[in-house]
């Protein structure tokens, strides 16, 4: 017999970990909640014709396909075989599967608002934690099973949602104390402008397919790759160049000078951006910066106008992006609902975890669940005991009870061992006297007292 495992990529969480997740979760709700948005939840299957053709060349090859059901009936084995070789072949074929694991929950979501688009009353708020799926290579920060926190808002084309969705990054980054939070910002007008300015329009996907490769391969695997797309030269010195400055302003004269209006538009977006933003800037924001970077990209083909990326540059973090989103303004009409523009930001779950416990940035409270064991004793004793809980409990205080009448001893190194930070005692002496011994581990001591007065000491 093979010894019991999980499918690579993916991972049991225990106790201490879920814990963890949940803190930070609970911190980005909260923050979510405060400023308006509401929580929805998809299925994790989707209809694969939903998920296909909207992540990009590179992204659908990583979409998990769930086969369909019924494959094995002998009246289907021709059509399988043929849908079988059609996907050895690099095709889809519903024959085969008809559905799929959702590859992240912004496609999803647009699916949603146009099913539900009756009921919702718009700009819809949204905000959504669930798991996703993605048949990528497992490392360090990257998993096939992971989860993504996002946060959009459709329906409305005003640039403070771009403002307020960064006032959300700065603000929850501020929240979990992860130090040199750097928020990238860029457009992909300004993307689709440089694509212009080299007269390369129609190459959009493929410059912006290398350029979001750039912190992977470097600029020359950058300019490698760009040649091998079909773009000359002088059309990848244009590219680099204009990548690499670092002014808006700049920028914004090299479009206008060959009047490229889309270029234009996306700069002036920019600074309407975070001049909104710059309004919503709180002063305690010293863990983070915005950053105009004309070198992101964000491989996603549905973004439209904005685009943004979150890095954590502490030297100790070795670790690709922990945020990333942008505006969308067609993508509901993917699904036939059009003029409905969208822009939302994702946190990247499992890698804020990984960055916040490499930092050792959790409270270190939060691990502990239980605060009081009751040891037990049996008898009489256990029927106190068992009233004692109940009066812990009452006062929302977490507490348990040892369930067996076992050694001393051994309920004591259970308590140790779970990291318990009280033991509550109760022999014959405190049951007569309706009072209670209390070990604190933290301080090293042992005392008696009466229940209200242990109650008083930890709440």
């Amino acid at each position: 017999m093979s010894k019991p495992s999980v499918p690579q990529g993916t991972r049991d969480l225990s106790p201490e970990v879920v814990r963890k997740r949940q803190y930070l979760l609970t911190t980005l709700r909260t923050i979510f909640e405060e400023c308006g948005f509401q929580p929805i939840e998809t299925p994790s299957m989707e209809n694969l014709s939903t998920l296909m053709g909207k992540y990009g060349e590179e992204g659908d090859r990583l979409i998990f396909k769930v086969l369909n059901n019924g494959l094995n009936d002998p009246n289907k084995h021709a059509k399988t075989r043929a849908a079988l070789e059609n996907v050895l072949q690099g095709k889809n074929d519903s024959n085969l599967a008809e559905r799929a694991l959702r590859y992240d929950l912004t496609i999803p979501f647009a699916r949603y608002v146009v099913m539900h688009q009756n009921e919702i009353n718009f700009p819809f708020r949204r905000y959504q934690m669930q798991p996703v799926w993605r048949a990528d290579r497992p490392q360090k920060g990257r998993y096939r099973e992971f989860w993504q926190c996002d946060c959009d808002i459709v329906g409305s084309n005003s640039l403070i949602n771009e403002a307020e969705l960064l006032y959300i990054y700065r603000e929850a980054f501020f929240q979990l104390n992860i130090p040199k939070i750097i928020v990238r910002v860029n457009s992909r007008k300004v993307l689709s402008g440089i694509a212009q300015y080299c007269n390369a329009a129609n190459q959009l996907v493929d410059i912006t397919t290398a350029i979001d490769k750039l912190d992977k391969i470097g600029v020359e695997g950058v300019i490698k790759e760009l040649n091998e797309r079909g773009l000359n030269s002088e059309q990848v010195n244009d590219i680099i160049r204009l990548i690499n400055i670092t002014e808006l302003d700049v920028l914004e004269n090299e479009f206008a000078s060959k009047q490229i209006n889309e270029g234009v538009a996306g700069i002036k977006e920019l600074k309407d951006s975070l001049a909104y933003h710059s309004a919503l800037r709180k002063t305690e924001w010293n863990n983070s910066e915005i950053k105009i970077d004309f070198t992101l990209a964000r491989g996603l083909s549905y973004y439209t106008g904005i685009i943004v990326e979150v890095n954590c540059a502490d030297e100790r973090i070795q670790m690709g992006s922990i945020g990333g989103g942008g505006r969308y303004d067609d993508l509901t009409g993917l699904f036939g609902l059009k003029n409905l523009s969208g822009v939302g930001v994702s946190f990247g779950i499992d890698r804020i975890y990984d960055v916040m416990e490499q930092l050792e940035l959790f409270p270190a409270a939060i691990a502990v669940g239980t605060k009081a064991m009751i040891i037990n004793t049996g008898n009489e004793n256990e029927a106190y005991a068992m009233q004692v809980l109940q009066e812990l409990r009452r006062h929302h205080i977490a507490a348990e009870i040892y369930p067996d009448v076992v050694k001393f001893d051994k309920q004591m190194k259970y308590i140790f061992n779970r990291a318990i930070p009280f033991a509550v005692i109760i022999e014959d002496e405190e049951r007569t006297q309706q009072n209670i011994r209390v070990k604190d581990f933290a301080a090293g001591t042992q005392v008696k007292m009466s229940v209200a007065e242990f109650i008083q000491k930890i709440v």
